[in-house]
Parts: structure tokens; sequence; C-alpha cells
């Protein structure tokens, strides 16, 4: 691979677990996958991601970089590869080590993470701190979720690494928890086992590593930010983050426009726009006789996302019993516990205007989001979400739990005004299933209005793209750069 050279001040190094299209299972991807190219043309940026098995190497023309670590834990030593591409003018590093990369999944089954994990991202960590030290011009480290928040840590307990840590909260939900053991088993002495760095309730907490040991940390919405410093979101980390606020603040994430386009989209058949509205109509034709739903003249209402509770699965159960008095169409797409999968069989087996299709299929919901008159997100929680945003981008009107990144991006349809410049959609304020099932209702009534056209042909002028996003991470850089 040939690494482009750059006259730009500034070089990123930008870390995370998953990075689309090479290897997704959530937001995370799209994130990243969007933010470096966004940034890049400010910044000199890289990613650095795992080497999974998974990842189609010749496809994306992945190559050896005849780069290799030998690196120690626990008196164990690790034998790493690294491999690179460069894809939409982004250079991309994958770290090949058979611990990290030699798995079924990204991080485990559903139900459950690989008992191991922490070895396999501490050591991710490590290569990522090795390619600092190693290349010694990376102004800006960028580390995302606790997967990569060890090397906050790694970063601080080598002097002389310059390079300054930005760490972003994607999930607060998921800390990476493990016993006490495992720090030993992550090469690290005892000297961090306290409250004040990754010490938890008698566990360890590698996300307490990028808290503690950032320079700066943001998460993906102001409203979040506000949210996890509190009991209700905090996951046991409201007091630790209220500790570290100084350094903390929230950036909306936004989409990338080239991927999520429906006037250029090339997995759905009807391209469109706000000024072409009725050729959407179209797609949702096409999709309800591919899904085998009837009655074009109804509303469709989509659900794309995670089985687990945090995605307010099991609201939107209880509330499926309740739309058979509905004359609406319901598609749901996703993956995730066994449970709620099989809850939801039982379901789409007593009723047709119920469509479930288990597992992730991108092209399927590009589809959707062409196809679904409003799309379903009753979270308990969301610290941005990405699917609302495309949604409107596609004049689908979501309906929405207002909290987090849901509340920043989502205005109620009752301030509805054409100047503004923000989206809106059917908002309902508690997290239980009658506010669901009155909300459903609410857009039953509005679909096929004036008013409903008009608000979704609003929502698709309003930019989602990352650019205010990216101009603040942007200052961001810039100011610890200064520093």
């Amino acid at each position: 691979m040939t690494v482009a050279t750059s006259k730009k001040r500034s070089k990123v190094l930008f870390a995370a677990s998953e990075v689309y299209p090479f290897a997704k299972s959530g937001g995370l991807a799209d994130v990243a996958a969007a933010l470096p190219k966004a940034l890049s043309e400010t910044f000199d940026i890289s990613v650095i991601m795992p080497f999974y098995r998974s990842i189609d190497a010749v496809r994306y023309n992945i190559v050896p970089l005849n780069i290799f670590y030998t690196l120690n834990m626990n008196g164990k030593a690790y034998e790493v590869k690294l491999y690179g591409c460069s894809y939409r003018g982004i250079t991309y590093y994958f770290v090949y080590a058979p611990v990290l990369s030699e798995r079924e999944y990204l991080y485990g089954p559903a139900d459950q993470g690989y008992a191991d994990n922490a070895v396999r991202f501490a050591l991710f960590c490590r290569v990522i701190v090795k390619l600092l030290k190693e290349d010694g011009d990376f102004s800006i480290l960028h580390l995302n979720d606790w997967q990569t928040a060890l090397a906050a840590l790694l970063v601080k307990e080598d002097e002389s690494i310059e390079t300054k840590t930005v760490y972003t909260i994607h999930n607060l939900a998921y800390q990476g928890i493990f016993p006490y053991h495992t720090l030993r088993e992550i090469g690290l002495s005892e000297h961090y086992y306290h409250m004040d760095a990754l010490e938890f309730y008698g566990s360890i907490n590698l996300m307490k590593a990028g808290i503690a040991y950032a320079d700066r940390i943001t998460t993906v919405s102001r409203e979040y930010a506000k949210e996890i410093q509190t009991e209700t979101f905090g996951f046991g980390l409201e007091g630790f983050l209220f500790y570290h606020r100084n350094k903390l603040s929230g950036i909306l994430n936004g989409i990338d426009t080239e991927v999520f386009s429906p006037q250029s989209d090339p997995f759905i058949i009807y391209h469109y726009d706000s000024e072409k509205y009725a050729k959407k109509f179209e797609n949702k034709k096409a999709y309800l006789k591919e899904r085998g739903l009837k009655g074009q003249q109804k509303p469709l209402f989509i659900f794309i996302g995670r089985f687990t509770w945090q995605k307010g699965v099991d609201i939107l159960i209880d509330v499926l019993e309740r739309t058979a008095q509905l004359d609406i169409n319901i598609a749901i797409l996703g993956e995730g516990e066994t449970l709620y999968h099989q809850k939801l069989l039982r379901i789409v087996s007593r009723y047709r205007h119920i469509d479930l299709y288990f597992g992730y299929e991108e092209e399927l919901s590009h589809q959707m989001y062409a196809a679904g008159d409003f799309l379903l997100m009753p979270s308990l929680f969301e610290p941005c979400g990405l699917n609302q945003m495309i949604a409107m981008h596609y004049g689908t009107l979501p309906v929405v739990h207002s909290v987090g990144g849901l509340k920043e991006s989502v205005q109620p349809l009752e301030a509805f005004t054409e100047k503004s410049r923000k989206g809106f959609g059917i908002c309902f304020g508690e997290a239980h299933a009658d506010a669901l099932y009155k909300a459903l209702k609410d857009a039953s009534y509005l679909y096929g209005t004036l008013r409903y056209k008009e608000i979704c042909r609003h929502n698709m002028q309003c930019d989602f793209s990352w650019k205010r996003s990216a101009e603040r991470y942007a200052a961001l850089y810039r100011e610890l750069d200064k520093a």
C-alpha cells in the first residue's frame, strides 16, 4: 500500500473496533467511517481497526504493510502484523493477531461477549500506542468506546509520547467490565486498581481508563452528555463523569449523505428528492411486494435496530399485539438477543401485517428507509441515534422517545415551522407501551395529509451531514494541538 503524504499540519489517528464497510455491528461503524472522511479535508487522518477474519481483504485491496510487532502482556508474547489500504481517500491500518482476529463474531454472540475480550482489545490498544511511537508525528489520537479506552492510559504512562488523546463515549451501557484478575492478564499493575483509575465495585472497568486519562472526553449529543451525569443514565459512572465534567462535551453525530442519499442510493430502485417526493411511493410499492405485505395505501412503520432492551424492544413487543386494531403495516429488521427474536417470531406468525427479517442486511435497511412512512425508535435511552436522521433524509417521519440524541435531533410536530432548519417527528415523553401506542395512532391519523407530506419534504431539505459536527471536532483537535 502506498500511504499518501500530506502538507497538513496535524496528523490524527482515529481508532475504533469497527468501521463500515469493513466490519459493522452498530452505529459506531458508521461514525468511524463518516467522521474521519469529514475531517480529512482539514487533517491528515488515518484510521486503525482490528483485522477481523470476516473482512474481505480482496474486495478492499487490503495488503500487508511489512510491519511486525511482538508485544508482551503478563509474560506472554503476542505476534502482530499490520495490513493497510486506502479507501475513499482515507488511509486504514488493520491489526492482525490470532487472538484478536480469528473469531466468528466481532465481540461474541449476541447474548454474551467473549470471555477474553479484555485481552483481545488490550492488545489492540497496545498496537495503537506502538504505532504512535513508531510514527512519532501524530498530534491527536481519537479513541472510541471501551475497546480502545485503555490506549489513553498507555499514552499517559509513556512520557515519550506527546500525542494528545480524545475519547468518545458512544454508549455508556457498554463499559468493558471484567474480573479483578484481568488486570494482570492485560499487563497492568495494581497501581491502577483504585477508584480514580480502573477499579469498579470489585472489578475493573476499561471505559474508566478513557475517562480518567484522555485529555478530552466527548459523547455523541449534548443531551446525552448531561444525562450520563445522572443516576438514571450513568450506569454507575455518573459520579466519575461529573468529576471529569470539565473535559466532557457533547457533539451530535451526523450521517454520511453520500452513503445515505435517496437521490443516488444504489440499493433502492427509484431515486427521489424533496421535489420528486412522489417517487418514494414507488419504492414502497416495490418493497411491499417483495416482502409480501398487503395494502399500498396503509402507512408502513419500520423498525431497524438491535433486539436489545436499550432499543425499547420490550415496549415494541407489548404494542405489536395491539396493532391488529390499526390499519397499518409494520416491517422489522434486526438481530440480537435470542429471547426477543423468539417473542417477535411468535407475534409475526399470528399477524399478516407484520414482517420480520432477523439478521442485518445493509441493502435491505436502505430499501426500508426509502419505503417507510414512519420510523419507530422507542429507545429507553439513545446516546445519539443515526436511524432517525437517515429516516428524515429519506422522507420517513420518525416516531421517537424524546431522550438523548433523539430529543436533540427530532423536534416535536407541535413546534413545526417551515423556517426551521431542524427535523421534526412524533415525539413521546415516557418510555412505556401506552405512550408508543398513542404515538402510533397519532401517526396513522397524520399519514397521507398535506401536513404529513409538508413535514416529510421539509425534513429532506435539512442538513444532517457531518459538516457542523466535524467543525466542532476540528476546533477540539486544534485546541489540543496548541496546548
